[in-house]
């Protein structure tokens, strides 16, 4: 049993049932924290569409707040759920800018992450 992210007809990432809904429950736990819209609506298919332009604002907004603080805590709070958003962003053909203390790290990680994220 699946859990798929979709955009449009396309599969962004087809998760196993139980880490579909752990990521999309802590997406949208941060969503509200955030105060703002995760992008991410449950559908029919027992799945989420992802609508990009918000989903867009919410990686930029969780990113701005994993940045603005040294908290270790808050940093490993926010960074599985940031690094798989980021590998969704990248698969709906968004991106957001990242400071270049993180650029190369992140890369490395989402790399690792993304090929462990199946699509159909």
């Amino acid at each position: 049993m699946s859990y798929p992210f979709e955009y449009g007809a396309e599969t962004l990432w087809d998760a196993g049932y139980y880490s579909g809904k752990l990521y999309a429950s802590l997406a949208g736990g941060t969503a509200e924290f955030l105060e703002l819209p995760s992008g991410l609506t449950p559908n029919a298919q027992g799945g989420c569409d992802v609508d990009p332009n918000a989903f867009q604002a919410f990686v930029e907004s969780l990113y701005r707040t994993y940045s603005s603080t040294q908290s270790e805590l808050l940093h490993g709070l926010a960074h599985g759920l940031l690094l798989t958003s980021l590998v969704l962003l990248d698969r709906a053909g968004g991106s957001i800018p990242l400071m270049p203390e993180h650029k190369d790290a992140f890369a490395r990680e989402k790399a690792t992450l993304a090929r462990s994220m199946a699509t159909l």
